[in-house]
């Protein structure tokens, strides 16, 4: 009975120091980070850094964290940020977003998020390349607002999957998403029109020139070489999209290879397009009439149902060039 005693009380010493060593190697990480953005010029500042969790978890309570990035002009303010990790694997991180309002500000203004449980989970191989296996966001319902409502949702999940190496699987989906009045109004919606989305969706599958680790921090980011888009699906109202594609990427970013576009009512679409100025006024009537007599083909003139290719950087309509592709390059 002794030597049980005597192990057993080795084994709680033993986890305790461990316990608080990995526990030290959390804050002295994050005190790390926030040290080495300084350096580069941002704000990164927080008031206070408590740990808690023992003993089978690491934890870390962020006060009033400012941070900004001069280079992109993104700025975020919380009151408080969790992270914790379990005590046996730090690289396993779940990060608790504050129930409070997060300001968020961009060169086109300030807004503030109120998320209700919004979780942020990281996975990592063990190793020190410490390699993404997942990542994810989740949440209940959420709101952005200015000095109106600019958006709105019930729930928000995000799921970044590693499926073997560089290739990672990608899902999204928002219940109920809503955008605010100022939006409405610029897409000059009728009063009718539903509030909200009645589905918001997308599955793709990317693969990059490396996976993504800790050199995407230091270094540059992995770079997408291959996309495949299975769907990427909104409903609202009486509009139905559906777009796929199956794309290949070189290393300037310009993309090559086919996008299926499925669209019912699509000429609402395209008053909304011309309304934002997606689409200038003077292409209107071209882009309805290709699009019109395609419709036609298909055997519905309400319907679009088109095979896009994408060549050297150019969205062909058969032989006929549409637009210029957005070169995809990730900073």
């Amino acid at each position: 009975m002794r030597r049980i005693l005597v192990i057993l009380l080795v084994l709680v010493l033993g986890w305790s120091i461990w316990w608080a060593v990995a526990s030290n190697g959390l804050r002295s990480g994050i005190d790390g980070w926030l040290a080495a953005r300084s350096a580069e010029g941002w704000q990164a500042e927080a008031a206070g850094i408590d740990g808690s969790g023992f003993p089978t978890r690491i934890e870390a309570h962020l006060q009033n964290l400012a941070l900004a990035d001069p280079d992109t002009g993104l700025a975020v303010q919380t009151d408080i940020l969790r992270i914790s990790a379990p005590a046996w694997w730090p690289g396993n991180v779940t990060v608790a977003l504050d129930d409070q309002p997060i300001t968020l500000a961009s060169p086109f203004g300030q807004s503030q998020l109120t998320m209700q449980q919004g979780v942020m989970a990281t996975r990592l191989a063990p190793g020190t390349a410490l390699e993404l296996q997942s990542l994810g966001w989740t949440a209940g319902p959420w709101v952005v607002r200015d000095t109106d409502v600019l958006a709105k949702a019930d729930d928000l999940t995000l799921v970044m999957q590693q499926q073997d190496g560089p290739r990672y699987s990608f899902t999204a989906s928002a219940t109920a998403f809503a955008p605010g009045t100022a939006a409405r109004l610029g897409l000059r919606l009728p009063q009718e029109f539903p509030e909200a989305f009645d589905t918001l969706a997308l599955q793709a599958e990317v693969t990059f020139d490396r996976p993504w680790d800790r050199r995407a921090l230091s270094d540059r980011r992995p770079q997408p070489r291959q996309i495949k888009l299975a769907l990427a699906e909104a409903r609202w109202g009486d509009l139905r999209l559906n777009v796929a594609a199956d794309l290949t990427v070189d290393e300037n970013g310009t993309p090559d290879g086919t996008l299926s576009l499925q669209a019912e009512n699509w000429r609402t679409m395209l008053d909304l397009a011309q309304n934002t100025a997606a689409l200038p006024p003077g292409l209107r009537d071209q882009a309805d009439a290709i699009l019109a007599g395609l419709a036609r083909a298909s055997g519905n003139e309400a319907t679009l149902d088109v095979d896009l290719v994408i060549r050297n950087g150019i969205v062909l309509l058969g032989f006929i060039p549409v637009a210029q592709a957005p070169q995809l390059v990730l900073r």
